[in-house]
Order: C-alpha cells, then structure tokens, then sequence
C-alpha cells in the first residue's frame, strides 16, 4: 500500500511531494510521488499531513471498565480502542497500587488478550506498590511497601514478558533491587516518591532513565530544597511523562518543563474512566476524574494532549507530535520501531486535517 498526504512529518522534518510505501505493517520507503508507477496502488489522502501514530504508556481502563476492577481481554480491548480512537495506536494499560492477586489478574488479561490476536497494547505498566505513602497521590496506603529482592521476584517471575515499566519510588527501593527489575527488560521509572534532589540525582546516575508523571505525586522543586522535579531537570538524560489537561499541571509548568528538559519530556493521558466499584471509584468531573475527593485521571487521549500542547503550551506541530510519538517510544526503547516515518518502522500512522484535528487512523 502506499499513502500520499499533502505533507508527511516524519518524525525529523516536514515533506511536500513525496508518499509512503508499506508492506506487511512495515514502512518500505519514501518515495517521491512523481516516482509512482501508474498501476501502483495509492490511498490519496488528499490536503492533510501523515504523521507517526501516537504512544500512550499510563493509562487505567476506558468504556466503564477499569483495568483493576474488569481483569479481563474486554477491557484490554476497550482500551487499546480507546487509544486507538486519540490516535495512538501503541498503549501500555495500567495498574495502580494494588494487591500481587489483582496484578496477576492484570497480567493473565493481557496474556490472554494477546492470545486472542489482539494487538496495539504492548505490555503492562504497574504502578506502584512499591512506592512512597507521602506521596500516594489516590493510592491505597495499606497495599504500599519497600519489597524484597524476593517479593519482587514473586511478581516479576509471575509477569515475566508482560510487565514493561514499573513506576517505583527510588528512595523506597535499594538500587540493587532496581537494576534486579532491569533484568527482566522491565522499564523502572521514578514516580510517587518523596526523594530528596540528591536520591534523585542518585538513581538516576544508577540507571533510572524515566519518571513518572512530572509534578504529581513527587518532591517539588523549592529554592532550598529542589525535590525530585529539581532532579529532573537538571538531569542530562532522564525522561519524564507529563499529564497535559490543565488540572493536573498548569499549562505554563509545563512550558517551563519545556525549557529546562526539551526532548526529555513527552505524554501520558494517565486516563481513568467513571467507575462505582472497587477501592478507585473515579467519577468525572467536567474534563477529569476524582478518586475519593483526590484528583485520580485525566480524560485525555493522546490526540488531545497533542492539541493541548499546541494551543495551551506554545509547543510548536512537529514537537508536540514527537512528545505523543517518539519520545514516549524511547522511554520504552521502541525508537527505532515506533514514532518516526522511515523505512523499517511500523506501518501505523495518523491523518491529520488542515486544523490539526485527527481525521484518520491507519494501522493494521
């Protein structure tokens, strides 16, 4: 198949006169248009840009069926098409603190979701247990703790090849217990944590190379104490996801991140959806979510947060498309496969219209 749009964003820069060639879910190449043959076959997209499918890694159910609540593939399913709809076509669903018995259910729901062909949903993101109670955020206390090599051992053995990130609080876990979760090709990334500027400096020089929701749920940044957002900052490597709804950051925090992480800082939804049983009973509130009282998730699909960017944070098209694309893809270490046009990469692509608006979803 080949795709012709108006303009082609590539990941790197904006292209006139050329269409993409696919095959199998793979991009072949770039070509130019007066290159294609006349018994080619071509989707003309007419006067709209193609541009990388977006990438959602923390997100907890959608449709009214929470991850934690409805264990099951329906609710992978109606996530994966959910994100599907905000144009990203890759998404990591997500549990938050939570007994080892309902993370298990978690994991057996992707692994059977997976059994089923599903696709579009790469592996689970758990967040939490192990993370810092002064900054639980809308998490169950009593679930949190600082595991053993052992303890850890029971989940990760359990949801090996299915649990990709981990979000943990560095203060409450060794650095030994860290680069033990990194040997099952697990994600770890700094989040609900109450570490000082200088634990957080330190784990990530020790090889965190990710945190989790910028500003919430962690040590703010203050003259004399820099917190774990001073950390970030100020850190030459480490990503961080960021929440862009306006409630749970200010656009103009976010454009301040901007200037002090540049390609460092990328998207999350962190959306729930309305749910009345279980412990996260999250009820919509106009654009966001509460959880007992407690801001708990957004409403946002990555399309939006994309807009967001644009209209709200002064972020200009093809950044902002990187910061729901291949930025996210590099904190898992999917670059090379996702979030860039280029021969290789996955045929999965979304259409947008001369306003910015998403007109089409293309993958397979």
């Amino acid at each position: 198949m080949i795709y012709k749009a108006a303009q082609i964003f590539t990941g790197t820069n904006t292209l006139t006169g050329y269409a993409v060639s696919t095959n199998n879910g793979t991009i072949t190449e770039l070509i130019p248009v007066a290159d294609i043959k006349p018994d080619e076959k071509v989707t003309d997209l007419g006067n709209t840009m193609l541009a990388p499918a977006l990438m959602d890694i923390q997100l907890y159910g959608a449709a009214g069926r929470l991850l934690s609540v409805y264990p099951d593939a329906v609710t992978v399913a109606a996530i994966a098409d959910y994100c599907k709809a905000g144009g990203a076509t890759q998404c990591m669903p997500t549990v938050a603190t939570n007994t080892y018995e309902t993370i298990f259910d978690c994991v057996d729901a992707i692994k059977t979701y997976w059994q089923q062909g599903g696709k579009h949903v790469m592996g689970l993101h758990v967040e939490g247990p192990w993370i810092n109670p002064a900054k639980k955020g809308a998490h169950k206390e009593e679930w949190i703790f600082s595991p053993t090599i052992a303890q850890a051992k029971v989940l990760l053995d359990y949801g090996k090849g299915i649990i990709k990130i981990i979000t943990l609080a560095p203060e409450s876990c060794t650095p030994e217990l860290v680069t033990f979760i990194q040997s099952y090709k697990v994600v770890v990334s700094a989040g609900h944590s109450n570490a000082t500027y200088q634990q957080a400096t330190a784990a990530f020089n020790n090889g965190i190379g990710t945190a989790t929701h910028l500003y919430n749920a962690m040590s703010g940044l203050q003259h004399r104490t820099p917190g774990m957002v001073g950390a970030i900052f100020n850190h030459p490597t480490v990503l961080s996801s960021v929440v862009p709804d306006g409630h749970h950051v200010d656009f103009a925090a976010i454009q301040i991140a901007k200037k002090q992480m540049g390609p460092r800082l990328f998207a999350i939804t962190d959306a729930v959806t309305t749910t009345t049983t279980g412990f996260y009973q999250h009820t919509l509130e106009t654009d966001k979510y509460t959880s007992n009282g407690i801001l708990s998730g957004s409403a946002l699909t990555m399309h939006k947060c994309f807009s967001n960017f644009v209209q709200h944070c002064d972020i200009g098209i093809e950044e902002a498309l990187r910061m729901c694309s291949l930025y996210p893809a590099t904190a898992m270490g999917l670059q090379q496969r996702h979030g860039c046009i280029a021969p290789g990469y996955a045929a999965e692509f979304i259409v947008l219209n001369q306003q910015q608006q998403l007109a089409q979803v293309i993958c397979d």
